[in-house]
């Protein structure tokens, strides 16, 4: 009985220890075998993805490649890939509408306040914004990160999605906390990227060795770096102004260059005008809130207008042009000729040595002798056979048998001699003489296409002195709120002056004109100094943007 009622189990006392261990347990562990089976199966599958970010392929859409790639190197929150959003046009409410209705309705005041808080933590959440062509997804054009630290394993990861971005034209970072390490690999990153990459921009990214003026080497395909407010100073200047050009190295893909909200003096500007005096490139540039004073000002204007060469510059300019002379005469075909004079006199005596004896034992067996008037006139059908022979591509073997008779004949005479191996020979020359004369062609080609040697510029020679023109290609120069005086304007004046006489001279010829906009606003000078407004009256009809308003107005008046 006993046994019976205990089997059950109904009494709380009832389970043995040795039955609880025999059945329970066995039946329990096998259903969490059977539950934990697949469990741990599949996190290692899980596991496995993240560990392999180089195994993924991109495909070109930003959004997409950055997630993955994130979520792969094992970042679980990482910034949104978003579009950057645009500056609403103003509102112009219209007369029908009533103010008094939009704010005493209570729904419509509730969304735009939650909607002004929504915008305002969205706009502090770390975003990549991007600006697409056509509303493509996988036509990113500029890329803007701002506000958030770019650590080494995200350029990493930029290294990997950005190369299949085909139509990137540039890259913005404001105050990512790039250092000299991670500047090092963002160059190395911008090779992958497409070619239409020309603009980068670093703004807000001081570095403790200014490091900057790698973006300008000479294998720098960049042509439109910005560098504002990122504490440079002279230091920095000299390695800029020392990336622009040197005496044998010049920097010939920048065109715009923004050094504003720095701290370059005139040491510094001193070292960027150094740059500028060899520089054919660059055409924009701005030295805006720094702390430039006369000297520097007066550095920048001298560079503008004629400047005196150094020594070791026109020592330079001498051997340029002693290299260009030899270049010129081993490429031109005359030299090739007085190059091969020896050898062709001696193969031209060898030839008449033959010919005269060939002439010889023709004579002996022939029984009449040629008259003289006969053999000149054979001698100038010969050479008019010849002139065709030239001027022909191609002949037949019949016109070809008499001319070896009469050249027999007339061989007695050194003058044609000496024209009929060549002649011979020429047909073989004629080929490499056409390649000489087609590969100057190709080389001209190529010079005028890319940038001559400064110089090599035409020079002016004063009291033993050498004077370079300066630098006209520079158009836009920008020196708003520094700490220039009445005296760095007076520079400034004879460059504008100088570059309107020089303008005038070359108005037929085409060619580099200099300054067309020139901002000295916001300086230690009164506005009303006779210098400045000197300046500002000469460079009035050079700036095309005021230029084209005035023919816009003419045009409103006069239509």
């Amino acid at each position: 009985m006993s046994s019976e009622q205990s089997a059950p189990g109904a009494s709380p006392r009832a389970p043995r220890p040795g039955t609880q261990k025999s059945s329970g347990a066995v039946t329990k562990k096998g259903e969490r075998a059977a539950k934990e089976k697949p469990a741990t199966v599949l996190p290692p599958l899980g596991e496995e993805e993240p560990k392999s970010p180089e195994e993924y392929q991109c495909s070109g859409v930003l959004e997409t490649d950055f997630a993955e790639l994130c979520t792969r190197w094992g970042y679980t929150d990482f910034p949104k890939v978003v579009n950057r959003p645009r500056p609403h046009p103003p509102f112009v409410p219209s007369a029908s509408l009533s103010e008094k209705a939009t704010l005493d309705d209570p729904r419509l005041s509730g969304s735009c306040s939650l909607n002004s808080l929504e915008s305002k933590y969205v706009f502090f959440r770390p975003t990549i914004q991007v600006e697409l062509e056509q509303e493509d997804s996988k036509s990113v054009k500029e890329i803007y990160i701002r506000g958030w630290k770019v650590e080494e394993r995200i350029l990493g990861i930029f290294s990997k999605c950005l190369p299949p971005l085909t139509q990137l034209q540039a890259i913005n970072f404001w105050k990512v906390g790039l250092t000299d390490k991670t500047l090092t690999t963002f160059m190395e990153l911008l090779p992958l990227c497409s070619s239409t990459l020309r603009k980068v921009s670093l703004e807000g990214n001081p570095l403790p060795e200014q490091s900057y003026h790698k973006l300008m080497a000479l294998d720098s395909t960049i042509a439109h770096l910005s560098l504002r407010n990122n504490n440079i100073d002279d230091r920095g200047a000299k390695l800029l102004g020392q990336a622009l050009s040197t005496l044998h190295s010049c920097n010939r893909t920048l065109v715009s260059l923004n050094l504003g909200f720095n701290h370059i003096g005139d040491e510094g500007a001193g070292y960027i005008a150094d740059g500028l005096r060899l520089n054919r490139s660059l055409l924009w540039l701005s030295l805006a809130h720094n702390r430039i004073q006369d000297k520097g000002a007066l550095k920048l204007a001298e560079v503008l207008r004629a400047f005196e060469l150094t020594h070791t510059e026109v020592v330079e300019r001498r051997r340029l042009l002693l290299e260009k002379g030899t270049q010129e005469r081993s490429r031109s075909p005359s030299s090739s000729r007085h190059g091969d004079s020896k050898t062709d006199r001696e193969k031209s005596q060898m030839v008449g040595i033959s010919n005269s004896a060939l002439v010889d034992k023709t004579d002996k067996t022939q029984t009449m002798k040629t008259p003289k008037g006969l053999g000149k006139k054979k001698e100038k059908s010969w050479e008019l056979a010849k002139k065709e022979e030239k001027s022909g591509s191609g002949q037949s073997p019949t016109q070809g048998t008499p001319k070896k008779e009469d050249a027999t004949k007339a061989g007695k005479g050194k003058v044609t001699i000496p024209e009929q191996k060549p002649s011979r020979v020429k047909g073989m020359k004629t080929g490499s003489r056409e390649k000489r004369s087609i590969l100057p062609e190709s080389e001209l080609v190529v010079e005028a296409t890319e940038v001559i040697n400064p110089l090599l510029e035409p020079v002016e020679h004063r009291d033993g002195k050498v004077f370079m023109p300066g630098n006209k290609v520079l158009l836009h120069l920008n020196l708003l709120r520094n700490r220039i005086t009445e005296v760095g304007l007076e520079g400034f004046l004879a460059t504008v002056q100088y570059q309107m006489q020089f303008s005038k001279a070359k108005s037929v010829s085409k060619g580099p004109v200099g300054l067309l906009w020139l901002s000295l606003a916001k300086n230690c000078f009164a506005p009303q100094c006779p210098a400045y407004a000197i300046i500002q009256e000469l460079m009035l009809p050079r700036d095309p943007i005021k230029a084209k308003l005035r023919e816009d107005e003419a045009m409103a008046f006069f239509p």
